[in-house]
């Protein structure tokens, strides 16, 4: 009995995420109520609360989900890169797969905007199970840099070409590709972390 209803939870847990994420995705996040994930979903506004204390609170659990399908694709190539080049494209085919779910980059940019004026939605957004982590990029090229160039500096410069990309392709910039970002991206960290670069 107690296994059907950890089971009925999840599925109410999983259908209300989905309803909020095409809900925020469609008009965005801050138009979105409560109200209408549940309306949304065809549950009652108690089963939100019976799972999150806020909107903030589903995102960070949407953001936590999201982050973890995609790192568990890219943890498996990690292993298996030999060079600084091959981890950094590595990195970056893992930023495409977020750049190609359309709908969630740009609800992400929308969240990380909105949590930068809250300090408690701040300091969750900044650790790395929530957001594109510079220590997590550093520590994943540290084994493969050849120089004394600082692996922090080619992860923060990672995250921040990328975030940096978000913000235009959401302002409808297209004067640079997720492809010339890309590329500028790995010859920088090759020119700054290789002997020969």
């Amino acid at each position: 009995m107690a296994k059907r209803q950890q089971e009925k939870s999840l599925q109410t847990m999983n259908e209300l995420m989905a309803s909020a994420v095409h809900l925020f995705g469609s008009q965005g996040f801050a138009q979105t109520s409560v109200a209408e994930i549940t309306d949304h979903a065809g549950y009652a506004k108690g089963s939100f609360y019976r799972h999150w204390n806020s909107k903030d609170e589903l995102f960070l659990a949407i953001v936590r989900s999201k982050l973890k399908g995609y790192r568990s694709t890219r943890d498996g190539r990690m292993a298996k890169a030999a060079n600084l080049e091959e981890t950094m494209n590595v990195i970056w085919d893992f930023l495409a797969t977020i750049v190609e779910d359309k709908n969630w980059s740009s609800i992400l940019l929308e969240f990380t905007v909105y949590s930068a004026s809250n300090e408690g939605l701040r300091q969750h957004m900044n650790q790395s199970v929530y957001r594109l982590s510079n220590e997590v990029f550093a520590d994943m090229v540290r084994e493969h840099v050849e120089t004394d160039y600082p692996p922090e500096k080619i992860g923060a410069l990672n995250t921040a070409l990328f975030e940096g990309y978000l913000i235009h392709a959401a302002l409808g910039t297209e004067i640079l590709s997720f492809e010339d970002v890309r590329e500028n991206a790995i010859a920088m960290a090759l020119k700054n972390g290789t002997k020969q670069g």
